[in-house]
């Protein structure tokens, strides 16, 4: 039986759906299973505070099942769910990369 390919969980800014969407695709043709943050609708469409801590819970056990973290963050840039995604992976001991230095 072949080995399990490798799990990446994307992390970043919904400002970089676009960004995002692009690392996932060329993660996947590499082979690797992609963990990506949920979408919650169309651009700009509000979402509740309810449904973005749920959205926010849920990301972090994606991150549990991952081997490691790819934070999408042109410009460095880096938000404050993105900040706590990090710490949370660097704790769980998984490695966490960067698509632009930060």
């Amino acid at each position: 039986m072949p080995e399990r390919p490798e799990i990446v969980c994307v992390c970043g800014s919904i400002r970089f759906a676009e960004q995002m969407r692009a690392a996932n695709r060329d993660l996947t043709f590499a082979g690797i299973i992609v963990l990506a943050p949920g979408e919650a609708g169309e651009a700009g469409e509000p979402i509740t505070g309810e449904q973005k801590a749920a959205l926010d819970a849920l990301h972090l056990r994606k991150i549990d099942l991952a081997d490691r973290v790819l934070v999408v963050n042109p410009g460095g840039y880096i938000g404050e769910s993105t900040s706590r995604e990090i710490a949370y992976a660097q704790a769980a001991g998984k490695p966490v990369s960067f698509t632009h230095p930060a």
